[in-house]
């Protein structure tokens, strides 16, 4: 579990708004997904966020780039997406674009996001 001057260090070579939305969604996932480990992965500029250790422990990820955040949804591809969300034309992985601290307000990403910790638990039972 990154620090939070692993977490500033990280961070220190965005543009202040890609690092203020990144902190909000950060504490967006904290709230909807109580108890996952936070992982930083430099080289691939992502932040993790799942279970056990893995892939298959992964339920989402945050995708920092100069221009913005992307919330991965891991094995998004299989998921209901009702409200449209998620993006991306992978057979997997799919994404939500965050370009605001408002995305993170969007009817139905709770819900995308607890659909997937429900597919990460299911993936994890059968790993077992």
């Amino acid at each position: 579990m990154p620090n939070q001057l692993d977490i500033e260090r990280f961070l220190a070579s965005y543009p202040p708004e890609v690092r203020g939305l990144t902190l909000a969604a950060r504490g967006f996932l904290a709230e909807v997904l109580p108890g996952a480990e936070e992982m930083i992965d430099e080289s691939a500029k992502v932040i993790g966020y799942g279970y056990s250790p893995g892939y298959h422990g992964v339920v989402c990820t945050l995708l920092l780039s100069k221009t913005g955040v992307k919330l991965g949804i891991a094995y998004g591809a299989a998921l209901p997406d009702p409200k449209q969300l998620m993006r991306g034309q992978g057979k997997v992985h799919r994404h939500v674009p965050l370009s605001t601290t408002s995305d993170l307000k969007q009817p139905g990403l709770k819900a995308l996001l607890k659909a997937a910790l429900a597919a990460c638990r299911e993936r994890r039972e059968e790993n077992r």
